[in-house]
Parts: structure tokens; C-alpha cells; sequence
């Protein structure tokens, strides 16, 4: 059983995710070919060395041509229906878009089927969420367990305003699980960062007893200087054979459901399936 854990104490983002799990193993080539296939003109991924306070990490850039189209969660179906991806990588793109749809929805007040992506639907969130399904599936991780997100302080500004952070789709995606406090006055964790551990962790907890068999480190946006600014991923075995056969879930019962457009979103179900 292939085991993964993430370490987010400076928080977790779609790109962050998608270059840490690219650093760890996952084939870069076939995230690449898997995110042409979506159909989107124009876009390429360029994954680069850098340095986050000193520590070597990857950074993802994404690039494409100007895009000013509000996607709503039946547009992304629609792309992903039509996309080359496998049956595995399109289950978990569409449960990471859902869950974020349904967060936006609540936080609004509106049906699932009327709100609108604003960042989250943008070309460059769209292929975060689906790079992040395809690398999953590429590593072939069975388990997936985290440290708990800090998520920064302060505020940010959205297609709604000046917002404290946690943004609201951030914080509804967030109930029941373990957050940290940061004094860094940015917005650490993202909506969509937020979607990864409320539809893909199974377990909110210290680092296990493992082995691990490869690390990666996955750049955020910006370089803090008061901590390096970096999602890290273990990748390997549990060698408890107790935890190992555990399927505890400490975020299953928590969600609730709701909406709301930021730079970088997911989407929601709880439905267990194998990653």
C-alpha cells in the first residue's frame, strides 16, 4: 500500500501540491500530455528549481493566453468529460471541483448549479485540480494522511472584496479539521488547498511510523523570511501494520457544503473511494 503524507506549515495550494507531488516521483511528462488533453489552447506547464529561504523546492508556473471565461462546475464536467483523462484521475478532478462548488455554494446561498468559478474556474486553477488528480493516481497512493495547514493571517482580496483570512470557501472547506495559527499576514491556505485535504486526506495527525521512500517540495508564491515557504510530501510505507489497516477518517463527518470564487479552489464529496 502506497502511503503519503503532507506537511503544510506554511500552508497548501493547488500549485504547491502539483510541484510537490512532481518532486516526490510523479511522471512529469504524463501530467503534462494528461493536461492537454483538456483542451485548453495555449497552456504549458513549467515546473523550476528555486529556493524558498535557502531550501531547494519546485515551483510550478503555469502558462496560457489571457482568459476572462467564469466557469461554472458544469463547464469544468464538461472539459473533464471530454479530456483523455482515466477513469481514476477524472473521479478525483471531479470530486476536488464538486466539493469546492458545493463549499461556494452554502457560503452564497446559492444552488450548486448556479454558481460561478471566478479564480477557481481560471485556466491555471483548473489544470492545479486536475494536475494534482493525475499525480495522485500516477504515484498510485493508496493513503493519504496530513500534518495540520496553517492558514496565514491578515487579509485577501477576492472577485467579492476585501476578505480576513481564512477566505469564507476556505474556512467552510476547513470544518473539522485541525488548522494552525500563522502570523504571516498572507492567505497560506487557498481554496483549493483547502479542497485537496477536505476530499483526499484520510487523517489529521502527526507524522506516522513509516518508511519513507521519497520526499518532495512543492514552492509557494512567495519567500517569507520567517519560514520557508514550501509544502513537503512524504512518500512511502506504514510499517504499523495497526495503522496500516485503519481506515479512520477524522474530516468524514464534518462536511457541509458550500461556495464561494477565489484564486485557487477545489470541490467536494466524501465518498471514499482508493485515491
Amino acid at each position: 500500500m502506497k502511503f503519503a503524507y503532507l506537511d503544510p506549515a506554511s500552508g497548501i495550494a493547488g500549485d504547491m501540491t502539483l510541484a510537490a507531488l512532481v518532486d516526490a516521483g510523479a511522471d512529469r511528462a504524463h501530467v503534462d500530455s494528461q493536461i492537454q488533453s483538456l483542451g485548453l489552447p495555449g497552456v504549458t506547464l513549467d515546473f523550476e528549481p528555486t529556493q524558498r529561504c535557502g531550501f531547494r523546492a519546485l515551483k510550478l508556473h503555469v502558462r496560457h493566453p489571457s482568459d476572462q471565461v467564469h466557469r461554472g462546475l458544469g463547464d469544468i464536467q464538461r472539459i473533464i468529460a471530454s479530456s483523455g483523462l482515466s477513469p481514476n484521475e477524472r473521479d478525483i478532478a471531479l470530486r476536488l471541483f464538486q466539493r469546492i462548488a458545493i463549499a461556494e455554494a452554502q457560503v452564497h446561498g446559492l444552488p450548486i448549479d448556479q454558481v460561478h468559478f471566478h479564480e477557481v474556474g481560471a485556466i491555471d486553477s483548473i489544470v492545479d485540480i486536475v494536475g494534482v488528480a493525475v499525480a495522485v493516481a500516477n504515484l498510485e497512493i493508496d493513503r493519504l494522511w496530513s500534518g495540520p495547514p496553517a492558514v496565514g493571517s491578515g487579509n485577501v482580496t477576492i472577485a467579492h472584496g476585501l476578505v480576513s483570512v481564512p477566505a469564507p470557501a476556505t474556512a467552510h472547506l476547513l470544518r473539522g479539521i485541525p488548522i494552525r495559527s500563522s502570523n504571516i499576514p498572507a492567505e497560506l491556505t487557498t481554496p483549493t488547498g483547502a479542497a485537496i485535504l477536505a476530499e483526499l486526506v484520510d487523517q489529521f495527525s502527526p507524522l506516522p511510523n513509516m518508511t519513507i521512500q521519497s520526499i518532495g517540495y512543492g514552492a509557494g508564491q512567495r519567500d517569507f523570511p520567517q519560514q520557508p515557504n514550501v509544502l513537503r510530501v512524504f512518500i512511502g510505507q506504514l510499517w504499523d501494520s495497526n495503522l496500516a489497516n485503519e481506515h479512520h477518517h477524522s474530516n468524514h463527518s464534518h462536511h457541509d457544503h458550500s461556495h464561494h470564487s477565489h484564486h485557487d479552489h477545489g470541490h467536494h464529496d466524501h465518498g471514499h473511494h482508493a485515491l
